[in-house]
């Protein structure tokens, strides 16, 4: 009997130990569990070590890190009824996990199909070209869409972008057309603004060349001008100073000085003549210039008759 019931304890024990471990969980710190007793909701449990009452408690766990949904390519009419293929991406994550499970029975194909239908409703308000420039628009719009619908599903939608909206070839054809033409057009203008730039540069280059070369020629001009003009002031200066010395001899009564003064006399005179090169003077010498000669020729005649007077009194003596 003892060994029986030995043996029913530890039968009894072995149950409630193996019991006990299927009621323990471990929730990871990305998840949320959510707890059902007897198929009705019961609680939301956290990350950690939980426990849960076996065969009366079922654990349904929820992934709450951000996750991606796929919305396939599909044709989509514009405004201006041209067709084109649009396919996007779905970001969201989920804030409810009650709400997740209860009230929509497969998320990522509900809200793929929502994604399709808010497509083919924005893009075709607006035109190709529309169409093709505002994706940020288009992402703003759906993703505003899409976190609206999706709120009482526990999700919220944190972004959508949209991959790629290809139009029909033939119209990717006349696009490429279109921008060759653009392109070569733009080449010819600046092309031809290049030919423009250059010859008006070329030309100022050009006058200032002249210009320069005028105004070296008019200082060239100036510096001989004032050469000469130095030139003649020196030369007017010095005959001056030597006329100015020929009277100053002439006044003192030195024969040495005499006889220089003759001399320049005498040169003054073909000076005045015309005999001899020309030569710039002042205008107080230009006066008197004509009647240096007969000046000369009266000092001469004194000179003279002093030498005459001295020779008769010697021989009287």
């Amino acid at each position: 009997m003892v060994e029986e019931s030995l043996i029913i304890i530890g039968f009894v024990g072995l149950v409630i130990f193996f019991y006990g471990l299927l009621g323990i969980k471990i929730i990871k710190p990305n998840e949320r569990g959510v707890v059902e007793r007897l198929g009705n909701f019961s609680r939301i449990i956290g990350p950690g070590l939980q426990f849960i009452i076996p065969l009366f408690e079922k654990l349904r766990k929820v992934d709450l890190r951000e996750q991606v949904a796929d919305v396939p390519p599909q044709g989509v009419i514009t405004k201006d009824n041209v067709v084109v293929t649009v396919d996007a991406v779905i970001y969201y994550e989920i804030t409810d996990p009650k709400s997740i499970l209860y009230n929509i029975a497969n998320f990522s194909y509900a809200v793929t199909k929502l994604a399709q239908t808010n497509l083919r409703n924005i893009i075709g308000e607006m035109e190709l070209d529309e169409s093709l420039t505002s994706r940020e628009r288009i992402n703003a719009e759906l993703r505003k869409t899409l976190d609206d619908a999706t709120d009482k599903w526990g999700v919220r939608v944190t972004r959508v972008e949209i991959q790629r909206i290809d139009p029909p070839n033939d119209v990717v054809d006349a696009m490429h057309k279109q921008m060759k033409s653009e392109r070569e057009r733009r080449a010819v203008i600046l092309e031809a603004e290049g030919f423009k730039r250059s010859a008006i540069l070329k030309a100022e280059g050009e006058k200032q060349s002249k210009i320069l070369k005028a105004e070296g020629e008019s200082e060239s001009i100036r510096r001989i001008a004032e050469a000469s003009r130095e030139q003649q002031i020196l030369l007017a200066e010095g005959e001056a100073k030597a006329i100015k010395d020929v009277f100053q001899a002439i006044h003192e009564g030195n024969p040495t000085n005499d006889l220089l003064a003759i001399k320049y006399l005498e040169a003054l005179a073909k000076i005045a003549d015309g005999k001899s090169n020309k030569v710039f003077l002042p205008l107080e010498a230009t006066k008197v210039l004509g009647s240096l000669g007969a000046i000369g020729e009266m000092f001469k005649e004194i000179k003279t008759e002093t030498r005459s007077s001295s020779s008769s009194e010697k021989e009287e003596e």
